[in-house]
């Protein structure tokens, strides 16, 4: 992915790490396309923010994303890069089914549903390009579980497990396949997480991606530091001791 010169379609980007991520590529010369629900977050953006395309898409309705694939590639054509931002993260209690059911469900249905939905939509249209990129997204609680968020924990273990296998499988094309492990994060994904202490400043995530993006273009994985613990734990030994820690010190959700 060239940072510098690519043009991105980032689903779920009208706020937090995907907004973030999308002007900064902006900034760096790549031509950008958010994707969102609500049709007054796109038009704001599009006035605070010249340049970047907007597209309206619900990655929970297959049709949405379907339409909003076609709109994308016929109004962007040089579409090389597609980042599966968009996702939920909601505390469940799994005592009792009306503690976490519904919740699970829109849990599966948006974080693992959404981006399958979206990389087939635009995956035979990548293929066609000389060089495309797929960034998927999914976290540092792929490796290590936060007690309260058990669907969203399997969700995002199940995109890192998609992301490996899809590497695989189209190590014949010239479709990459990268994964953005974010760590807890200061934005609005859970309530108290955009203060919590404990998460990472946005602005600093963002450079440092950036910095990996432009340094390492060649990653797997987009690892900033502050995830490492978590990512590692179980190949250093010290798993248990990361569970503990991060179960100890994040009640709020990341």
């Amino acid at each position: 992915m060239d940072i510098n010169d690519s043009t991105v379609f980032i689903p779920g980007a009208t706020s937090g790490i995907g907004l973030a991520l999308a002007l900064a590529l902006h900034d760096a010369g790549s031509t950008v396309v958010v994707g969102g629900r609500r049709t007054e977050l796109l038009e704001q953006i599009a006035a605070e923010h010249p340049g970047l395309g907007t597209v309206h898409v619900d990655t929970t309705d297959p049709a949405s994303i379907q339409v909003a694939a076609e709109e994308v590639i016929a109004r962007w054509p040089g579409l090389d890069t597609l980042v599966t931002m968009a996702g939920v993260m909601q505390a469940e209690d799994w005592h009792h089914p009306d503690g976490f059911l519904a919740s699970a469900e829109r849990t599966i249905t948006t974080n693992v549903l959404g981006p399958v939905r979206l990389i087939a939509a635009f995956l035979e249209h990548l293929r066609s390009r000389p060089a495309a990129t797929i960034m998927t997204v999914s976290s540092g609680l792929a490796f290590v579980p936060l007690r309260v968020t058990p669907s969203y924990n399997a969700s995002k273990a199940a995109i890192h497990m998609l992301s490996e296998s899809l590497r695989l499988q189209l190590a014949d094309t010239a479709v990459r396949v990268v994964e953005l492990v974010p760590p807890s994060v200061q934005t609005d994904l859970m309530p108290g997480q955009a203060t919590n202490e404990n998460a990472m400043p946005l602005a600093e995530f963002i450079a440092e991606v950036m910095t990996i993006l432009r340094e390492q273009p060649e990653a797997p994985e987009v690892l900033v530091e502050h995830v490492k613990l978590l990512r590692f734990g179980e190949a250093r030994g010290d798993y248990p001791q990361v569970v503990a820690a991060v179960n100890a010190s994040d009640p709020h959700g990341r």
